[in-house]
């Protein structure tokens, strides 16, 4: 990135490491929004319901399945030919680390006014978090990655292609058990204006051209949930009948 020195008005280059802690501010924020989702219990973006639900059928953390998908993902790039930056490898591995460590350390809390918050907070978080690892241009994710190629690859719409593969994973996550809810609702319709606000508050020039493209699906949810009943103690797992409450 260039910005103008305010003494002599001439163009001076941002040194890399400002775009690498950009990266993985992002990234590591990206896991943690996630997070915030699954203990609110109130419902997942697409991708996160698929995660979820495979983390129930396998018994592994969500971080873990989001890591392994996101690097099944990467695989199919290479039909499309797309080649993957620092930015994409990192995704698949530091969004679902990010993922995990946050579950580990956010515990469960049944009643509405503790997880209304954190829906709407892991939502509003997510938004800059994509803005932040967006902007650093390193590359897109790996589920990114495979929209835009097959954007290129079959002459359709972006958003075409982009509702088509979240729907898919989306209907395929609530088959296998992944949480459907008003969360699900709150991130669909909320987190391009974020993620599109946020890469103009962040403000680089890449950022900037790329504003209007679709937001970015990274990784994952937390562990399968597990527990007894939806009392309102707090709990590390959320009850496992309970993936997702109803208001």
């Amino acid at each position: 990135m260039r910005r103008r020195s305010h003494a002599r008005g001439v163009p001076v280059r941002r040194p890399p490491v400002h775009r690498l802690v950009r990266l993985y501010a992002g990234l590591a924020l990206y896991g943690a929004s996630d997070a915030l989702l699954v203990r609110a219990s109130l419902g997942l973006d697409p991708w996160d319901v698929f995660h979820q639900g495979l983390s129930r059928l396998t018994g592994i953390s969500i971080g873990l399945v989001s890591i392994v998908v996101g690097a099944a993902v990467l695989l199919l790039w290479w039909p499309l030919r797309q080649r993957p930056g620092l930015g994409t490898v990192s995704n698949v591995v530091l969004v679902g680390l990010s993922l995990d460590a946050t579950l580990a350390l956010v515990p469960y809390h049944a009643a509405l006014a503790v997880r209304v918050p954190l829906v709407v907070g892991g939502v509003l978080l997510n938004g800059a978090a994509t803005g932040l690892y967006i902007s650093a241009r390193f590359g897109p994710g790996p589920r990114d990655g495979l929209m835009t190629g097959l954007h290129r690859r079959t002459g359709r719409s972006l958003r075409l292609i982009r509702t088509g593969i979240e729907l898919t994973v989306l209907a395929a996550g609530f088959v296998l058990g992944g949480g459907v809810g008003v969360g699900t609702v709150l991130y669909a319709v909320s987190i391009g204006p974020l993620a599109q606000f946020f890469l103009r508050l962040f403000d680089t020039p890449p950022a900037r051209s790329q504003a209007g493209l679709p937001a970015s699906s990274a990784a994952g949810s937390g562990p399968i949930m597990a527990g007894t009943d939806g009392s309102a103690g707090i709990r590390r797992e959320a009850p496992e009948h309970r993936v997702v409450d109803t208001i």
